[in-house]
């Protein structure tokens, strides 16, 4: 596990430590499985846990990471939504609903479903809402916004048929490299944010 993971999963067991009384212990049991990296393990337990007690904050923070872990982002995206519910001030499920509906909305087979573009359009609203309660010195916030915008344009670029559509692809492309400038603000030595300007860049000039 990498040091980045180890210290989410480090705020989850201290968020979720009050909880394991009214949870059964099927709490602790997830969290030493998510302490592993046994994020399928933690889900088994965690499901316990959320049936036994629904609607606990700490369990549901848990239970959506270790579903988004696992690949299962539509899961992951309805836990958070609950938590979200509960805990509408919680940056972090904004954050990773986002990433969850930012993966459905880039996966191939997803490519024939007329949801897709809702997905992207969702994602960068959950970024958006992350922002606006953490801030905009939160490079991670800014950077994932930011690549949901570069996605979401070049998704719409395959169905450029008019002027408006081509204009509509080049708005969301700028909000990208705008994004993009606001953490090379905080961190410019980011030699990835400068790549991926470039990048956008390039996909602009592009557009015919």
């Amino acid at each position: 596990m990498n040091n980045i993971k180890k210290a989410l999963v480090i705020l989850f067991v201290l968020s979720a430590y009050s909880g394991y009384a009214q949870s059964g212990g099927y709490d602790k049991l997830g969290m030493q499985a998510m302490m592993k990296g046994d994020y399928k393990g933690a889900v088994a337990q965690l499901e316990k846990a959320d049936s036994k007690t629904p609607n606990n904050p700490s369990v549901l923070k848990m239970l959506g990471y270790s579903y988004f872990q696992c690949g299962d982002f539509e899961n992951s995206i309805e836990t958070y939504s609950r938590l979200i519910t509960i805990k509408p001030a919680d940056y972090s499920a904004y954050y990773y609903r986002g990433k969850a509906r930012q993966n459905v909305a880039n996966d191939p087979k997803e490519s024939l479903n007329q949801m897709r573009e809702n997905f992207y359009q969702s994602a960068i609203k959950d970024f958006t809402k992350a922002i606006e309660i953490n801030g905009e010195e939160d490079t991670q916030l800014l950077q994932n916004r930011g690549l949901a915008y570069k996605d979401y344009a070049i998704y719409k670029s395959y169905k450029i048929k008019k002027k408006v559509e081509k204009e509509a692809c080049v708005a969301l492309f700028n909000n990208s490299i705008a994004d993009f400038q606001k953490v090379l603000t905080v961190q410019p030595l980011r030699k990835d944010i400068i790549s991926l300007i470039d990048y956008v860049k390039a996909q602009i000039s592009s557009l015919k």
